[in-house]
């Protein structure tokens, strides 16, 4: 019994040696950091896709229709005064191009090309995330669902933003959760 105690008791010793020297290292992080990989590494393992981790979801409630929520997402990122800058039928596109019909598929971008002119000015790398883009998608079970990337990697994952430049990107992250979860509604 002593013998697992004290095995025990030193994997505790070093993993606490392991975190202090993580924290003493990486301590030029955001403090979101930490949170923001550790749900990312929880979303990562229930479902074992990359891409389902990196991903904000909504299903869309029973009884409204593609096209209800099209409607509302377009109408309440006006409402939020975020810029519309292209629109992608993807869905009907495969649907032309395979001769058959497919799945529904939407993507939206949207940007508040100011807040998009900032971060790039800060990292040329947050260009990759531009514009932000919200997809509504018919799963195979033709379930609607929201889709939108995990804005946290970008606002949390590395070192700090500057104040002002962070205040505008959890704005922007506010403004797309609100499409999420109205749109999910049939709110308009």
């Amino acid at each position: 019994m002593g013998f697992i105690r004290n095995i025990l008791a030193l994997i505790g010793l070093i993993a606490l040696i392991g975190i202090g020297t993580l924290g003493y290292k990486f301590g030029n992080l955001d403090p979101g950091a930490g949170k923001t990989y550790l749900n990312m590494g929880k979303k990562l393992l229930a479902s074992g896709n990359a891409a389902e981790a990196t991903v904000w979801k909504r299903q869309v409630a029973d009884g409204i229709s593609f096209e209800d929520v099209h409607e509302s997402i377009k109408t309440i990122a006006q409402e939020n005064n975020i810029k519309d800058v292209g629109f992608l039928p993807l869905g009907d596109q495969v649907s032309a191009m395979n001769g058959k019909p497919w799945r529904k598929l939407n993507i939206y971008l949207y940007c508040n090309p100011l807040t998009a002119q900032k971060m790039v000015d800060h990292s040329d790398a947050y260009a990759a995330y531009l514009p932000c883009r919200i997809s509504l998608l018919e799963d195979k079970q033709g379930k609607l669902w929201i889709y939108t990337l995990d804005m946290d990697m970008m606002i949390h994952g590395g070192k700090a933003l500057p104040p002002k430049l962070l205040k505008e990107a959890i704005e922007v992250k506010r403004i797309i959760l609100d499409v999420l979860d109205r749109a999910s509604k049939g709110d308009f």
